[in-house]
């Protein structure tokens, strides 16, 4: 009969036997499991290394890049639009490229007329109704609300509206200043929009600067009231869209898709970066000298890097 001392015997014979192999197992493996591990260490290490260099190198070309780019502007943009009257247009997406842009449009010799920012209530599906009773509430005897696009668009509506208070007008009406400066102030104060700068006249051409496309449950609404403010503008005057990107439901990607306003709206599509800014200007020459369109950048759609100027006379 097998008794209780057997079975304690037997138990600690096993846990020696175990404990003896774990101890000779890993004498006998340390040392090439170690080597193994301080391998892969170093050439991880050696690896990481060459990627900061990499990382170094293109950080410096694009520094090099952008530094030639600035340095080059005045010489091929200046006095190229001196006299002729720019409104900036801006969209919270393209918040953080207006100055460049901007920048380089100053660059040209070009008046500034002003800077809008629109804001993300001018596109919300929710406040059409309010758009269209705010354009006939807001009409002014130098800008009336007669002529609109006669349907249930508010922002087709609006941006009509705006476009005639702050663009040069086919109809041969001149905008008061007064009037025009109302205007603002009523979709300012209705939280539609803030006036970055006075705007002092009306404009012959019109940049907008825009970014990456909406993301929340209403996007493909607000990304399509975009496009519809868009239009407007571009039927009253040259347009040039300083956007980032070409993803779906990008205002660029749109204007590109659509061989109507392709025909008629410049797109750059790289205007978060000097390149891209500089190129804005030069896109805004062409449409306003040559009288042409094109899209330009690196994305999809694109048909060049950039326009080409016409000849400056010696």
């Amino acid at each position: 009969m097998i008794n209780f001392r057997y079975h304690v015997v037997s138990l600690t014979a096993v846990f020696l036997a175990l404990a003896i192999g774990l101890v000779v197992g890993t004498a006998a493996l340390n040392g090439p499991v170690a080597d193994s591990l301080s391998a892969n260490v170093n050439a991880l290490r050696k690896d990481n290394q060459q990627l900061r260099e990499t990382v170094g190198s293109l950080q410096e070309e694009v520094t090099r890049e952008e530094d030639y780019a600035r340095e080059t502007a005045p010489g091929l943009l200046g006095g190229t639009l001196t006299g002729r009257r720019l409104l900036v247009l801006a969209l919270p997406s393209g918040e953080k490229h207006v100055d460049g842009v901007i920048e380089m449009l100053r660059q040209t010799g070009a008046t500034i007329t002003g800077q809008i920012d629109l804001q993300d209530k001018f596109v919300n599906p929710d406040n059409s109704v309010d758009l269209l009773g705010l354009a006939e509430r807001s009409a002014k005897p130098t800008v009336p609300a007669n002529g609109l696009p006669g349907n249930s668009n508010g922002v087709e509506t609006s941006s009509a509206f705006l476009a005639g208070a702050v663009l040069d007008r086919p109809d041969g009406i001149t905008v008061t200043d007064a009037d025009r400066r109302a205007v603002l102030d009523a979709y300012a104060n209705a939280g539609y929009l803030t006036v970055g700068d006075k705007v002092g006249g009306p404009a012959e051409a019109v940049v907008l600067v825009s970014g990456q496309p909406y993301v929340d449950r209403d996007s493909a609404q607000k990304d399509q009231a975009v496009v519809t403010m868009t239009e407007q503008f571009d039927k009253a005057v040259p347009l040039i869209v300083a956007g980032s990107g070409t993803s779906a439901g990008n205002v660029v990607a749109a204007v590109r898709d659509d061989p109507a306003l392709a025909k008629t709206i410049s797109t750059v599509d790289h205007a978060n970066t000097l390149q891209g800014q500089v190129v804005t200007a030069m896109a805004a020459i062409e449409q306003i000298v040559v009288k042409k369109a094109g899209q330009y950048g690196l994305g999809a759609g694109a048909t060049d890097l950039l326009p080409q100027l016409p000849q400056r006379p010696k």
